[in-house]
């Protein structure tokens, strides 16, 4: 089933996992969740020896083990989970795996814009059946935190401070009160919370000052911050992983050379580094810089390779797609690569060889492009 999607969700993608985890489940759960809590942590962060289970479950997430327990335990709460972090962290790909895993259902998602209204998280109303017939339960349109608190599930909301303060005051009462009133309908015109739902939402630390969240808002959450990943062996692991689901998905055979992997992890520490090191916003990549935008650029140079190429991951291509990924201000970003090439990646390819010197062409190759 899941070749017929794009992209399946987690629940779908990871199925006989989850059914073999809740065969073998014998541990209390709270209300009507699928997997106990260790359960949950296993399937998320892989499995042990200690955990004496008969098969080896792959990890998904690369993180702190705090971070899954505690969210966790918020879920097993009366509380909301805010995940918090910056761009690229896995903070959204982590409430789908908490999602999937609690309820088999990680899809009723509400997406934080500017133009979300209170209707999005409430409800709405099918005018066609409205002028037809009246307004009704029939005729009314949940939103999915609506659905969720109905089926008593996780509803997940993306991006909340993205959101105005008049849609994220509608939360304070759906996540303290457990209900939404319906004033249209004088029957049956209130929905409450089914026990096991909760709130599973992520912000952005960049965000912050677009639209912070209120005191009593922010009360009804527990916070987990998520941060940068900056071990070298961690974000590998990532990338390891997402690439390897790219080329499952699009049936492409392609070694990716160990050696190419960490010109790439080199490379976006050292940008990193002069990031973190410069005194002003022009002499910073508008790119945050993330695990999240490293695999892109690997997935780019993958494809290229693969359509365009002999079907082998150069260091040239390499360091063409992190210049096209990376470059967004012109000239701003331009330069700012044009330096690391001339100032870090040449005379480490005169010291240490290697592919440095190829991806220093392809990188100076693609600047003359652009520029």
């Amino acid at each position: 089933m899941s070749d017929d999607m794009l992209r399946a969700p987690v629940e779908v993608k990871f199925a006989e996992e989850l059914d073999w985890l809740e065969s073998v489940d014998d541990r209390p759960k709270p209300f009507s969740w699928r997997l106990s809590p260790r359960m949950i942590r296993i399937f998320i962060l892989g499995s042990e020896p200690a955990d004496g289970l008969d098969r080896e479950i792959s990890q998904k997430w690369f993180g702190d083990r705090s971070f899954v327990e505690r969210s966790i335990v918020t879920l097993a709460s009366d509380r909301g989970l805010l995940l918090i972090g910056d761009p690229g962290t896995g903070k959204s790909w982590l409430a789908e795996l908490l999602s999937a895993a609690i309820c088999r259902n990680s899809t009723l998602v509400v997406q934080g814009t500017a133009g979300t209204t209170e209707d999005h998280i409430k409800y709405s109303w099918n005018v066609s059946m409205v002028i037809a017939k009246g307004q009704s339960r029939e005729s009314m349109i949940p939103s999915p935190i609506m659905t969720a608190m109905e089926k008593g599930v996780i509803g997940r909301f993306e991006e909340l401070t993205r959101s105005t303060s008049d849609v994220q005051d509608a939360l304070i009462s759906i996540l303290s009160e457990k209900y939404v009133s319906i004033p249209e309908l004088d029957d049956d015109n209130i929905v409450f919370a089914q026990p096991g739902f909760s709130i599973i939402a992520t912000a952005n630390s960049r965000d912050r000052g677009v639209n912070d969240l209120s005191s009593a808002l922010k009360r009804r959450f527990n916070f987990v911050r998520i941060p940068v990943v900056t071990n070298k062996k961690s974000e590998a692991e990532i990338v390891r992983f997402r690439t390897e689901e790219l080329l499952r998905r699009h049936h492409i055979e392609l070694d990716v050379p160990p050696t190419l992997l960490d010109i790439l992890l080199q490379s976006f520490a050292d940008l990193r580094s002069a990031a973190a090191s410069a005194t002003s916003d022009d002499d910073k990549l508008e790119s945050a810089l993330s695990t999240a935008e490293q695999i892109g650029v690997l997935e780019d140079a993958i494809l290229h390779s693969n359509f365009f190429g002999d079907r082998t991951l150069r260091a040239q291509t390499l360091a063409s797609s992190l210049v096209g990924s990376l470059a967004r201000r012109s000239p701003e970003d331009l330069a700012i690569l044009n330096k690391y090439l001339h100032g870090v990646v040449e005379p480490r390819s005169k010291k240490h060889g290697g592919e440095w010197p190829e991806f220093l062409e392809g990188g100076r190759e693609a600047i003359a492009t652009l520029s």
